[in-house]
């Protein structure tokens, strides 16, 4: 049975196991495993966000497309851009087959999980302010 992904944006908030996964895999030696869970987590985030502005969802995970719709809103979050950019790459090098290996490295993830972290609580507070 297929189920209908919520519309509420604290349904969303609620799923913080990406980002303790990608802080899980970082320590594990993982960057690959770490970045896609990173991507994860900012995406549903930035989904959560725009649900409480009225957004109708949609199945998007380029960070930057989302960005461009949250900034419609709040343009403060246009210093992120390219953390999102970079992070959206997270995604694409986990999922997909790529044809020379990774060379995403650990430091890098961690940067990203700093910005991330800052993110997601600017998000929090805007959704539960």
């Amino acid at each position: 049975m297929k189920h209908k992904e919520s519309g509420y944006p604290k349904d969303w908030m609620r799923i913080e196991k990406e980002l303790k996964r990608a802080q899980n895999l970082l320590g594990l030696g993982d960057p690959e495993g770490a970045g896609f869970n990173l991507q994860q987590a900012l995406e549903k985030y930035f989904k959560a966000y725009l649900l409480s502005r009225g957004w109708k969802l949609r199945r998007i995970h380029d960070l930057e497309t989302l960005l461009n719709e949250v900034v419609v809103y709040d343009a403060s979050f246009e210093e992120y851009r390219p953390a999102c950019q970079k992070i959206t790459q997270y995604y694409i090098e986990e999922r997909y087959p790529m044809t020379a290996s990774s060379e995403l490295t650990e430091q890098e993830v961690n940067e990203s999980l700093v910005i991330a972290e800052r993110v997601v609580e600017k998000i929090k507070h805007a959704v539960q302010g």
